[in-house]
């Protein structure tokens, strides 16, 4: 089979598509025919290394531990392991299975995957499940969003935040996107209630409060933040530096209980969450650009720029 591979640590210049062995599932695994993934972070994250803490977290030491990427997924079961009843040769799935899913065949667990509600595409379901994933397990999880809040999203025109407005939004909250010039009217079309250019206004001096903040773009110090927080009101930090996580995550452990640091887990149920609301329109996948497998690379050159407005999607086959 066909797979976009790397076998050293660097930019998207040591990707490169080969022909590799089609994998075979474990007990508990599907057999999935990739039809589209998409890129996030959490990919050219790995191939490069940064930071460098992903050496102890999976990636590998000295070479890749997994030499192909794609942590999104959408396709066909082709075949599933002795202990998987849930899915059957032919289902069309979609999840989140790690790695792997630059290829034409995919192994991953069966608990990452649920069914592609009707109506909605292998692209569409491939756009969804990490950056929904975060979204729903920050806004609803963390943050605690209830009907009428007011809620920041800080980075609201990439994956996360496309996906976090517009469920901020199936919550009945009062939805502000932070976004570049650029991207004001696209943030304003996910359903966004207001829409600030952190370029023209100090977001943190507007005077505004808030009782829930995801913040993605992760540009400042978190304190920065305190001004515009509610009496009792989540600040919950997604994106940002590695040194800002860790200061977050130690604020968190000595008792600043309004504010945390947020990392997505898969949980089949949520995924399950997400397939009902893309099937009822609740949410839409907001797809920027898509490339062939062949061009993997130049798709994660181009989510590095900053400048994507939703999601990049990579097509495998026809």
């Amino acid at each position: 089979m066909k797979a976009v591979i790397y076998k050293k640590f660097g930019s998207p210049d040591v990707l490169q598509l080969a022909e590799v062995e089609k994998p075979k599932p474990a007990e508990n695994e599907i057999l999935l025919k990739v039809h589209a993934t998409s890129a996030n972070a959490y990919d050219w994250r790995h191939l490069r290394a940064d930071p460098f803490l992903i050496h102890f977290m999976g990636a590998g030491l000295f070479k890749p531990k997994h030499p192909i990427l794609g942590a999104d997924m959408a396709g066909t079961v082709e075949a599933v392991g002795t202990n998987v009843k849930s899915f059957k040769p032919g289902d069309r799935v979609f999840g989140e299975g790690g790695y792997g899913g630059f290829a034409e065949y995919a192994c991953a667990g069966a608990n990452r995957f649920v069914m592609i509600p009707e109506g909605i595409s292998f692209e569409e379901a491939a756009a969804a499940p990490m950056a929904a994933l975060t979204s729903l397990q920050g806004l609803r999880d963390k943050g605690k969003i209830k009907a009428g809040d007011k809620v920041l999203v800080n980075g609201a025109s990439g994956g996360v935040g496309s996906f976090a407005v517009q469920i901020a939004k199936s919550f009945d909250a009062e939805v502000t996107g932070v976004c570049s010039t650029s991207k004001v009217d696209f943030v304003r079309s996910l359903g966004a209630d207001h829409v600030l250019d952190y370029r023209s206004e100090d977001i943190t001096r507007s005077g505004k409060k808030y009782d829930l903040i995801l913040d993605i773009a992760a540009y400042r110090p978190s304190a920065d933040y305190k001004r515009i927080l509610q009496p009792g009101g989540m600040y919950v930090m997604i994106g940002g530096s590695i040194g800002r996580i860790f200061s977050m995550m130690f604020k968190s452990i000595i008792g600043n209980r309004n504010m945390t640091v947020m990392i997505a887990e898969v949980k089949q149920a949520d995924l399950e969450d997400i397939a009902g609301m893309l099937g009822s329109g609740k949410i839409r996948s907001v797809i920027d650009k898509q490339f062939p497998l062949e061009k993997t690379a130049e798709a994660l050159r181009y989510l590095e720029q900053g400048k994507v407005c939703g999601k990049v999607v990579v097509r495998v086959g026809s």
